[in-house]
């Protein structure tokens, strides 16, 4: 989970993590931040180590107090898969109901969290043959939170 007032703009790539590939954005990043009163701020390396990358922003002394969620959460939910058999063979239906009918999209599921618990979700939803997302996320930080996760899931499997 990455801290929600955190813009990463770049990997950082010297983090002090045993497994960075396993920090919620896919690896360690480097930005700013965009609490009330710190907005643009560049935080040291220790205070991206310890929480812009891995969020829970109540540890965190620039985050307000009363904030809608503590912390970002993604996951891929659906991801590009063998070519699927043509309508002839499998029936278009059956393609598209086992989601085999969108092979070139990535389904990105997001969780915001606050004191460990849920608080909103969605899906946000990238065109590979495009390159364009299809569904974006209003809020700015969480979108480039998306990008930048996305960026390190098809770095690893692409």
């Amino acid at each position: 989970m990455a801290c929600p007032y955190f813009m990463p703009l770049e990997r950082l790539e010297n983090g002090n993590w045993p497994h960075p590939s396993r920090l919620p954005l896919g690896g360690g990043w480097r930005g700013h931040c965009t609490a009330p009163g710190h907005e643009g701020e560049t935080p040291s390396q220790d205070i991206l180590e310890a929480f812009c990358n891995l969020g829970y922003a109540d540890c965190c002394a620039w985050s307000p107090r009363e904030r809608p969620w503590d912390a970002v959460r993604f996951a891929v939910l659906a991801a590009p898969g063998p070519a699927a058999p043509g309508p002839a063979a499998t029936g278009s239906m059956n393609a598209e109901r086992n989601g085999k009918g969108r092979e070139r999209e990535i389904r990105l599921r997001y969780v915001c969290e606050r004191s460990h618990r849920p608080v909103t979700d969605g899906m946000l939803r990238f065109d590979l043959t495009q390159m364009i997302w299809v569904d974006r996320h209003d809020d700015p930080r969480l979108q480039k939170m998306a990008e930048c996760f996305l960026e390190s899931y098809l770095k690893k499997k692409m």
